[in-house]
């Protein structure tokens, strides 16, 4: 039976609420959650040692007068790069050791692992075949490597996040496959996925429900977010969307349990752009997302399956 726990990917606070106390205030009070994923938009392995020694101090204060668990570690919005797919070998370098950073701070918080998108092709490199491949190669051999310091760290394992078009990779199911069996090939941790529940992005494989079906079992972590079909919108879980999104809660926990999937953090991943009308919403459409979910899944843990229909097509078909 498959471990749910509901919590929240902490990109909404990046330049709202960077203060650990406030924005473990705002998840353990009014949103009523207690795990998170954090995002390296608010802990970032580029800071200089002290800034960073000073912020975690900051974060296991806050976190542990709000019982908040930091789940894991995260690149984000601000933090969506080349990675060791970039075209230097210097930017390369400089991102190995920016993920051997992290691994050590997500170890200092108790964190489960770290992971981010695999990285992101170049438009030139990826045009490109012989350099495409050539460039692969070597990042799937320095993930490898990454796993090498987050074992020694202490992390339990090391996950990637399926994506919306080809150069970022793992963009179809089989994709996703090929590229998680490479990765663990030759690791010291064992990878996983990060679904985000609105990457559908192939024009063959637009139904959610098929990648949470074929991928839940090597998955850790689901992005929550209230979508459309062919897009990404991130939208919140309340009614005025709720009434045109596909994603509903009954079907993804069912879908999710009949893929054999162990244990899932579902991390709310909602999206707000800094509008004037929109910024009064943040928390209250925050909460509301919460509360709807927690009608499907009134407490984290082992959650019983309910009887439902797989085989009628998702919302929002043609």
């Amino acid at each position: 039976m498959t471990r749910f726990t509901l919590g929240i990917n902490m990109g909404f606070a990046t330049n709202r609420f960077p203060e650990p106390e406030v924005w473990a205030r705002i998840v353990s009070d009014e949103l009523g959650l207690h795990s998170v994923q954090l995002v390296a938009d608010l802990l970032n392995p580029f800071w200089p040692d002290n800034v960073i020694d000073a912020e975690i101090e900051r974060i296991q204060r806050a976190i542990q007068r709000y019982h908040i668990g930091i789940h894991t570690l995260m690149s984000s919005t601000f933090t969506r790069f080349n990675y060791f797919l970039y075209p230097y070998p210097e930017l390369r370098q400089a991102y190995r050791d920016w993920y051997k950073r992290f691994a050590g701070m997500a170890a200092r918080l108790g964190a489960r692992g770290v992971g981010s998108h695999f990285g992101t092709f170049t438009v030139n490199d990826y045009s490109t075949p012989q350099a495409r491949e050539a460039r692969l190669n070597e990042a799937i051999r320095i993930w490898q490597e990454t796993t090498v310091a987050a074992k020694e760290a202490g992390l339990q394992y090391l996950y990637i996040e399926t994506m919306s078009i080809p150069r970022e990779l793992a963009d179809t199911v089989s994709n996703a496959r090929e590229l998680l069996a490479r990765l663990n090939e030759h690791s010291a941790l064992p990878f996983y996925f990060c679904l985000d529940i609105g990457h559908a992005p192939h024009p063959s494989e637009r139904d959610p429900y098929l990648w949470l079906r074929e991928l839940g079992k090597s998955s850790r972590i689901v992005h929550l977010q209230q979508t459309e079909i062919g897009h990404s919108r991130h939208w919140p879980f309340t009614e005025q969307y709720n009434e045109i999104g596909i994603i509903e809660p009954l079907r993804t926990l069912q879908t999710l349990t009949d893929s054999g999937a162990e244990d899932i953090l579902l991390a709310f991943e909602i999206s707000h752009r800094e509008r004037y009308e929109d910024e009064p919403l943040v928390i209250p459409e925050l909460a509301a997302s919460a509360r709807y979910w927690r009608e499907y899944l009134p407490a984290d843990g082992e959650w019983q399956p309910k009887s439902i229909h797989q085989s009628a097509p998702f919302k929002g078909a043609a």
